[in-house]
């Protein structure tokens, strides 16, 4: 496995976040927009590749001064079960160390029992929802400090 740094434009990262939207679409039994979604351009990506195939992504926001939102965490699901996605957490916590800041915050489903098994495994602590999360109760957030 191969780790890269990408933005928010690179043509793998939109094909995994549309995954990503369609499957948590999916599994939330939303119905899914086929729009393509512009995605944030101050998103830091790293993207994960089994020899030349795109296989997970993680995004890392900054926030305010110290502090930064994951985003956009997805392993494709025939790679899964093998530890990618504790790797690409590892990573952008490490990205985010080199960036300076010291606080990272998080958040998923309610419903997605793995990605809180993992977040808290990794050293998440659950918090209140924040910003664009604050009104969304199928949401729950965590942080790490770094």
């Amino acid at each position: 496995m191969r780790i890269t740094s990408e933005n928010s434009e690179s043509p793998q990262v939109v094909e995994l976040c549309a995954e990503q939207q369609a499957e948590l679409a999916w599994r939330q039994r939303d119905v899914v927009d086929d729009t393509p979604k512009h995605l944030d351009p101050r998103i830091s990506f790293l993207l994960m590749r089994s020899d030349e195939l795109a296989v997970g992504c993680v995004g890392l926001q900054p926030l305010e001064p110290g502090v930064g939102e994951v985003k956009r965490m997805y392993v494709r699901p025939g790679h899964r079960g093998r530890g990618l996605s504790r790797t690409l957490l590892a990573e952008v916590e490490k990205l985010a160390a080199e960036r300076g800041m010291h606080t990272l915050r998080l958040e998923t489903g309610r419903l997605f029992e793995e990605a809180i098994g993992l977040y808290t495994s990794a050293g998440y602590a659950s918090i209140p929802r924040f910003g664009d999360y604050v009104d969304c109760a199928e949401s729950v957030c965590f942080e790490k400090h770094l």
